[in-house]
């Protein structure tokens, strides 16, 4: 499980060192302590100069000097490596074997696109055209200064709050779905850090090996490791314009205790897709007929543009077949942390139990904010305003799309939520695409990470980036279609 390390120190010019010493003892000290690892590639020496800020003949001669005593491996039209030789063997008596325990873990390393982005995503100098989260212009701000003054003035304690989550917060949360007809109890609540939480706790406490998770053709779990590990394994449901198929699964797959489906029915990440209420009827009958448990994934409901979505599936379950998630992270901020699961009270118990032995619960501070926003109305306020703001952006950025991919992709126009999905007219590479936007300082977000398969589309998020930066994003981007 080789990568190419990342260089995170320059040399000192002001010191008596020399240049390419102050290089040498740099990776050597890095290879000797294990934080490179045997078979991780060092980037080309034309990088490796910028990277130091040196010129490449001082590259040159360090990389010589490093391989001649064994650091590094160098192999034509391969590039440069930390080195499996003896010199390797001669530090492990004192350096511990760190890839071998790497690679045994449960979690294994998610694709390469993903980490890419996953780094990018902090690089300042990056347009970043799919990134699915609020743009800080988009936060509350003075909201957030109003309710920690609140907060401030009341004697609140910030010790670690019960297994289910602060209670004071259940009940507003209770309170809070009655107007989705979700009407629920606070022991059927738990608070969890972000929906993402919720499933890692939903693959621990209720699926064992052998397990089977149910997903949509193009989903946000696929490009996530959330459920593959410890023989889960995530199988794939036909769709529609309206949403998944389930009737397609071969029933006789199905296995009481061991399969569940996970669908995001509200502003579809990646597609944007809306689940129809006949659709949602008829997905809860079958999987209640099939014994077949769903979880919903709510987190994008509450960002409509002017007509409500349908209301959940959870609002029509009856018989707790549903397992219903729910996050501010997507309407107020990602850091804040906090989503929610609602089930049946057995079911909620025993995740409780198992988020106590992992994180001992969510930020107390955290809970106590949306405490107060949910019971002043405060909430409510900022998401009339934030519908109309990411309408006005999502239009902006569909004029974008006019403009610069009338020609050579198709959209559909959303609803609501973050994300427009762009189909390409001819069948790309789109990993060479990822390759060549990043080049040219533009991430995205292409289909591929979504689907099992080969795609030819690309996720585009208007809700992160600058409207300037979107234009200039996107006229890149095109233009590097244009030219592949």
């Amino acid at each position: 499980m080789s990568k190419e390390v990342t260089i995170d120190w320059c040399p000192d010019k002001s010191s008596k060192t020399a240049l390419v010493h102050q290089i040498v003892q740099y990776i050597t000290k890095k290879v000797y302590r294990g934080d490179w690892l045997i078979g991780d590639r060092l980037p080309t020496q034309r990088a490796l100069a910028v990277a130091f800020d040196v010129n490449r003949s001082t590259i040159s001669t360090a990389i010589s000097e490093l391989t001649i005593s064994g650091v590094l491996e160098t192999t034509v039209g391969k590039g440069t490596y930390v080195a499996n030789n003896t010199w390797s063997l001669l530090v492990s008596d004192k350096t511990p074997n760190w890839k071998d325990y790497i690679e045994k873990g449960f979690h294994q390393a998610n694709l390469p696109t993903i980490q890419a982005i996953n780094k990018y995503e902090f690089d300042d100098d990056i347009i970043r055209l799919s990134t699915g989260e609020v743009s800080p212009e988009l936060m509350p701000q003075d909201l957030f200064s109003e309710i920690f003054q609140q907060m401030s003035s009341e004697p609140i304690a910030f010790n670690y709050l019960e297994p289910l989550g602060l209670e004071a917060l259940r009940t507003e949360l209770c309170h809070y779905l009655k107007k989705h007809d979700i009407h629920i109890t606070e022991k059927e609540i738990l608070i969890v850090s972000g929906s993402l939480q919720a499933l890692q706790l939903v693959a621990l406490a209720l699926l064992g090996k052998h397990s089977k998770v149910f997903v949509e053709e193009y989903s946000y779990v696929k490009s996530l490791k959330v459920f593959e590990f410890s023989g889960i394994n995530m199988k794939t449901i036909a769709t529609d314009n309206d949403g998944p198929l389930p009737w397609i699964i071969d029933t006789s797959t199905l296995r009481e205790g061991t399969s569940i489906l996970y669908t995001i029915p509200t502003f579809h990440n990646p597609t944007g897709r809306v689940m129809s209420h006949e659709r949602r009827v008829e997905l809860l009958k079958w999987c209640q007929k099939n014994h077949l448990p769903i979880i919903e994934d709510d987190a994008y409901r509450e960002l409509y543009f002017d007509v409500r979505p349908p209301k959940p599936i959870k609002s029509m379950d009856t018989s707790g077949n549903v397992l219903y998630l729910g996050s501010f992270s997507k309407s107020l901020a990602p850091g804040i942390r906090i989503g929610w699961i609602v089930g049946p009270e057995s079911v909620i118990e025993r995740l409780g139990d198992i988020k106590m032995q992992t994180d001992y619960g969510a930020s107390s501070v955290s809970q106590w904010m949306m405490t107060y926003m949910l019971r002043s109305g405060l909430y409510e306020e900022h998401l009339i305003q934030l519908r109309t703001r990411l309408k006005e952006r999502c239009h902006q950025v569909l004029s974008y799309l006019d403009t610069y991919f009338s020609n050579i992709a198709t959209w559909h126009v959303p609803k609501g939520g973050f994300y427009i999905w762009l189909k390409l007219n001819r069948a790309y590479h789109t990993d060479t695409l990822f390759e060549n936007a990043l080049k040219n300082k533009v991430l995205i977000n292409p289909g591929f990470i979504y689907t099992s398969k080969n795609s030819s589309h690309i996720r585009i998020s208007y809700s992160y980036a600058s409207m300037a930066d979107m234009e200039k994003g996107l006229q890149i981007l095109s233009k590097i279609i244009r030219e592949l």
